[in-house]
């Protein structure tokens, strides 16, 4: 009887302590200290966090000088001046606006705990992000064109590709790819204020993979 009173004992309800509790919650930092269901702080550790920013910091720097060496070598000289080097300068200025922009923003995105740029901020980094990607893409495409062309009707190369077409087709890129990225932002920015159509976007966007999936491959 006696162990079993003393069971009981051991077993009653713990005693609060309030300085416990403020002291747990002043540990944990959230992005909106206001809201306790915002995201929380995930802090890195100082030599962790400064040797990743240093990283991230030379890979944009990188980017940005070569391609402008690039750029600056075929618009200075005329010999240059080549339907096949005027793709590789679209390219270049393509890549140039990620090592300026899409790189630093993503950096500092990943890096730190909250994003304190705003709504606006956000989805013109999104817009500028997804159309570095096709721009790319679009003038990957054309170089390959070119180079088709090159190999397979060397005697005729000339006569179908010029400057002037090309400048055409890089300028259709640009426009295109504007136009198109624009529409996507618009609709995801859409989607996210009315949440009723969220499962119309996840459709959408199983669909654009899918079909992304099975031409990928081919190409």
């Amino acid at each position: 009887m006696q162990g079993h009173t003393q069971d009981q004992a051991g077993a009653g309800p713990q005693h609060f302590d309030p300085l416990l509790q403020m002291e747990t919650q002043e540990d944990v930092q959230y992005c909106f200290q206001d809201r306790n269901s915002s995201c929380r702080k995930a802090l890195l550790s100082t030599s962790i966090y400064i040797t990743l920013y240093i990283f991230f910091s030379l890979f944009s720097a990188v980017t940005v000088f070569l391609n402008i060496l690039v750029i600056i070598s075929i618009s200075h000289f005329k010999q240059l001046h080549t339907p096949t080097n005027l793709l590789i300068l679209s390219l270049s200025v393509s890549d140039l606006l990620v090592g300026l922009i899409v790189i630093p923003v993503t950096t500092v995105a990943l890096m730190e705990p909250c994003w304190d740029f705003g709504e606006y901020f956000c989805g013109f980094y999104f817009y500028i992000s997804c159309l570095c990607a096709s721009l790319s893409l679009g003038n990957l495409v054309l170089i390959s064109i070119d180079r088709y062309v090159a190999v397979c009707d060397p005697l005729m190369y000339h006569s179908k590709i010029t400057i002037t077409r090309i400048m055409y087709c890089i300028s259709i890129n640009w426009c295109c790819c504007i136009i198109y990225d624009a529409a996507i932002v618009k609709i995801f920015v859409n989607v996210q204020a009315n949440k009723s159509e969220r499962k119309a976007a996840k459709t959408l966007a199983i669909v654009v993979f899918s079909f992304l999936s099975c031409w990928i491959p081919f190409y």
